[in-house]
């Protein structure tokens, strides 16, 4: 009896184990990385959505800022993280598209994360400085083409969106033009305001204010349709450049190996949360329009990276672009 008296109390153990209910997800806080310093478009994108999702959870999502290297060192800590739930990873079209063609990285932007949710976007602007001859977007045009190589793009460095935006703009038109680093977004367009470049594309947030106090004219939005906050600005379809479409926009991803049952639990508390009228309102304030509800899925996600991808980096390996 004394020989059977611990395999029984060790049956006993492992049949209490087995009983034990499982720990339900989440049930602690979870970081969200975001790849810049506070304070940037991403940034307030992250922690808008981060604090939408606490009711649906009932847990915080804690943002963390971890900057560097365009946002690889931030993305790169996400890939390298254990698919628990617990870490997620806050990106756009310039962390999990642009870099991939721009960095030789230590990750693969797609196959090394588990998409979850687009959150927000906004379509970008094709203006000119104030004093521009041309009135229109095809007297831009023609005008870039009676005065090859001798117009500016502002930009904010080699491989940004504003740069690959202008390549895509001079093969589509076939103009030539030079591109002009700034170390921001704001510099660039006081540049532009003082007359010191040409032109330049760029988010809504950035342009109209300037377009609205007359410094800049603002000839279309490089949209499918008109931007609520600009409707007396053409699309490009209609200024004469169909299907010349720029977007900056954002999304949510967690390391590869997540299961799928805490990836629906992430992308419902997203889509709870943007349903949100105060949410989307907030995002409305700085010149973000949130994504569909039949758009805030994995598979939205996936689809929409992918074809982003197909779309830009031929344009960027064709034109040799590689981050400074």
């Amino acid at each position: 009896m004394k020989m059977w008296l611990p395999a029984i109390i060790f049956a006993l153990i492992l049949g209490t184990m087995d009983c034990a209910p499982a720990q339900v997800y989440p049930s602690r806080p979870i970081t969200m990385i975001v790849p810049f310093p506070p304070g940037g478009p991403l940034d307030t994108v992250a922690r808008i959505t981060a604090e939408s999702m606490r009711g649906t959870l009932g847990q915080p999502v804690i943002i963390e800022n971890v900057a560097g290297a365009a946002g690889t060192l931030g993305v790169g800590r996400v890939a390298r993280a254990a698919g628990d739930g617990y870490t997620l990873c806050a990106g756009f079209v310039g962390t999990h598209v642009i870099n991939g063609a721009t960095y030789t990285l230590q990750y693969d932007v797609l196959k090394d994360f588990q998409p979850i949710s687009l959150i927000a976007s906004n379509s970008w602007l094709i203006v000119a400085k104030g004093s521009m001859a041309a009135n229109d977007l095809k007297d831009l045009i023609a005008w870039l083409k009676a005065n090859p190589d001798k117009a500016t793009q502002g930009t904010v460095g080699a491989g940004s969106l504003h740069h690959i935006a202008g390549v895509l703009f001079q093969k589509q038109t076939a103009t030539t033009f030079q591109f002009v680093p700034y170390r921001g977004a704001a510099p660039a367009m006081q540049a532009l305001v003082a007359g010191q470049i040409d032109m330049i594309i760029d988010s809504p947030t950035i342009v109209m204010p300037q377009v609205r106090a007359g410094h800049i004219k603002g000839y279309a939005v490089a949209a499918k349709s008109r931007l609520s906050t600009a409707p007396d600005i053409p699309t490009v379809d209609e200024a004469g450049l169909p299907g010349f479409y720029v977007s900056s926009w954002s999304g949510v991803w967690a390391p590869k190996g997540t299961p799928k049952e805490v990836i629906a639990k992430l992308t419902t508390a997203i889509a709870n949360g943007l349903a949100g009228e105060a949410v989307r309102s907030r995002f409305a304030d700085i010149g973000m329009q949130v994504f569909a509800r039949e758009q805030q899925t994995p598979e939205a996600l996936h689809a929409h990276q992918k074809a982003e991808i197909e779309k830009w980096w031929p344009i960027i390996r064709e034109a040799g672009i590689k981050a400074e």
